[in-house]
């Protein structure tokens, strides 16, 4: 929490996406050591009027303040510093400090993304199109990003979330903030679908116009590529297109439906620039087949993501399983409903299955580690689960293999694996 209270206390002093921060942090080691050489007094850093004024505004008190109302609202906060904080972010010009979010922010960590853009007035081809290719792309386990604004951006994100699968929403406004109002509808069923609402700006803060060009280079770096489905030249859509080709993000876009209409100028535009055509989803999953250069990065990141935790040392003595584990977190927290002795099926809202899986079917050692560490902490990449079992990619493979057949572990396209709940 106290690493925390510093970026955020600096987001507030300096605003997100804002140059000066960074440059000071190219100084510091911390935001901590930030903090107490603004709060010195010390003029070695030529600070400017409204950042002295911001400095008088603003307490490390309200920056304690703040985390305990996003604790009480249910929202999360994800500092610079933190492993939670997207890796696809941390190098791109002027990240945000601090990133509030509602939901899974896990889906964005060693996945495959990719960022969907596109006018909010978009006609019929573009719409059937995008909700094919996005709906196709999730199914093959992409997390699709979109800014959760009507036309295109929420045809993105209801294709992955109608499969019951994750979406991110990065708002221009606080995400506790119902914008835009014809979407509020759709913020329970991509929440329970296990997406994620991820924005710069605090709980509370209403959209303003200004916000949104500010929010664009979160949407394109969140995203390991992009796709235009419907742009004008000149749109908000190009200017997002623009930063993800400018982040080293490959540029993918839908090839117009009327070479002479205005509303795909941008499109045009962005083809005879060079960016890759559209003709299939093919096309997108091809730029992420096993060894290409976007795979490399989603590895590195996760393992980026589980560099500071510490490796579970597997052995055949029960008291070392992850199965005892979870029993003396029961002991703990005796409300929590999971089953001891049975992994449950969670049902969703229309109680699609009644189906459970007896935790006794899965053999002593190896094989339940691995299934406790996917029930607790969800779809993991093979990488990671490597790394926190302490075993190697071989012995990994032999157990995957019988938890698959039995049905207790399913695997998902990109070397990720699940627990079947």
């Amino acid at each position: 929490m106290n690493e925390k209270k510093y970026w955020i206390w600096l987001g507030m002093v300096f605003g997100g996406g804002c140059r000066r921060l960074w440059q000071l942090m190219n100084i510091f080691e911390t935001a901590e050591e930030v903090c107490c050489e603004i709060l010195s007094g010390s003029r070695l850093l030529n600070l400017t009027d409204g950042e002295r004024k911001n400095i008088n505004s603003y307490s490390l008190k309200n920056a304690e303040d703040l985390i305990a109302e996003c604790s009480r609202m249910g929202i999360g906060i994800a500092a610079y510093s933190e492993k939670e904080y997207p890796n696809q972010l941390r190098y791109i010009a002027d990240p945000p400090p601090v990133l509030f979010y509602k939901g899974n922010i896990g889906c964005l960590t060693g996945t495959k993304t990719i960022t969907s853009v596109g006018t909010r007035r978009a006609g019929d081809y573009s719409i059937s199109v995008c909700r094919r290719i996005c709906s196709e792309l999730a199914s093959k386990g992409f997390v699709i990003v979109s800014g959760f604004a009507v036309g295109i951006d929420i045809t993105s994100h209801m294709a992955a979330a109608e499969l019951d699968l994750p979406t991110a929403c990065v708002l221009g406004c606080g995400v506790d903030v119902d914008y835009p109002k014809e979407n509020f509808k759709f913020r329970d069923k991509i929440l329970a679908s296990g997406g994620v609402f991820v924005s710069e700006y605090p709980p509370g803060t209403r959209p303003h116009r200004g916000s949104f060009p500010k929010r664009n280079r979160i949407l394109s770096a969140l995203g390991r590529a992009a796709i235009v489905f419907e742009a004008a030249e000149n749109s908000g859509s190009i200017i997002t297109a623009k930063l993800a080709a400018e982040q080293g993000r490959e540029l993918f876009v839908l090839p117009p439906a009327d070479i002479f209409s205005f509303s795909y100028g941008g499109n045009i535009r962005l083809l005879r620039e060079g960016a890759v055509p559209v003709m299939s989803v093919d096309d997108i999953t091809d730029f992420f087949k096993p060894g290409s250069s976007a795979d490399a990065y989603i590895k590195s990141d996760a393992f980026a993501y589980i560099i500071d935790s510490k490796p579970i040392q597997h052995t055949e003595a029960p008291k070392a399983s992850l199965e005892n584990e979870f029993l003396e977190q029961k002991k703990v927290n005796p409300t929590d409903n999971r089953n001891d002795s049975l992994f449950q099926q969670r049902h969703d809202d229309n109680n699609k299955s009644d189906v459970q899986i007896s935790f006794d079917s899965i053999p002593e050692g190896l094989a339940r580690d691995i299934s406790m560490l996917l029930y607790n902490e969800g779809r993991l990449h093979a990488d990671v689960i490597c790394t926190k079992l302490g075993i190697n990619a071989a012995e990994l493979m032999i157990e995957l293999t019988e938890l698959e057949i039995i049905g207790a572990v399913r695997s998902c396209p990109g070397r990720l694996y699940e627990f079947v709940s």
